[in-house]
């Protein structure tokens, strides 16, 4: 028995480390998007643009809230981080991502407000990124309610005409969103629903906004 027990041992510690759910990164092709080609439109049309010669896409459209959702993928806690571009035009530019969807109007959401980057009133800088849950908490309720909480300054602001990076870390509930490779986070909550996966889309509201190299990390 002495002799057999390491040998065992080994073998049961090799099982669990085959056994340990895979943290493999998945890069959506963008390109796919206009022609849903692994992925599917929600109320907005989408075309191809580069970022430095890669592809990227633009969603295109106005009026109610619009997303490009990844086909055949299922978010529960990992990082989602992209590149994102909107414009400097007051009311007309929030572009984020959508996670934990159950159907077309009901999932979670982070997005920005890129007008608001670089505001010179401090009131408009305090709110340049927002957490959502929809459709039981929309940002008119978190904002009436829980003013300051739910939506915050990014700092360093970004140059609201320009690309920013984000990145959003999902794990047990808690949200925690970095801009621009920041070692501290502009933003974190916990979410408001009860919901632990789902779908994920690239979002937009009244207008459009531009997207490249999304990247999506399970956490293992």
């Amino acid at each position: 028995m002495k002799t057999l027990l390491p040998a065992c041992l080994a073998a049961l510690l090799a099982a669990r480390i085959c056994a340990a759910p895979a943290t493999v990164p998945t890069a959506p092709d963008l390109a796919g998007a206009p022609s849903e080609r692994g992925w599917r439109l929600v109320n907005r049309a989408a075309r191809t643009i580069e970022k430095n010669g890669a592809p990227a896409i633009r969603l295109e459209g106005s009026g109610d809230p619009g997303y490009a959702r990844v086909e055949n993928l299922v978010f529960a806690d990992g990082t989602i981080e992209f590149d994102a571009r909107g414009r400097n035009v007051l009311q007309q530019s929030f572009l984020g991502v959508a996670f934990h969807g159950a159907d077309w109007k009901t999932y979670d959401a982070v997005y920005f407000r890129p007008f608001n980057f670089r505001a010179a009133e401090p009131d408009r800088r305090s709110r340049a990124v927002q957490y959502i849950s929809l459709p039981a908490h929309p940002w008119q309720q978190l904002r009436a309610d829980h003013p300051g909480l739910y939506e915050k300054p990014v700092t360093p602001a970004p140059d609201p005409d320009q690309w920013f990076h984000v990145r959003i870390v999902v794990a047990s509930s808690t949200v925690s969103v970095f801009v621009d490779g920041a070692a501290e986070p502009c933003l974190v909550v916990h979410q408001l629903s009860d919901r632990q996966r789902g779908w994920l889309a690239l979002w937009v509201d009244v207008a459009g906004g531009d997207f490249a190299n999304l990247r999506i990390t399970p956490a293992p």
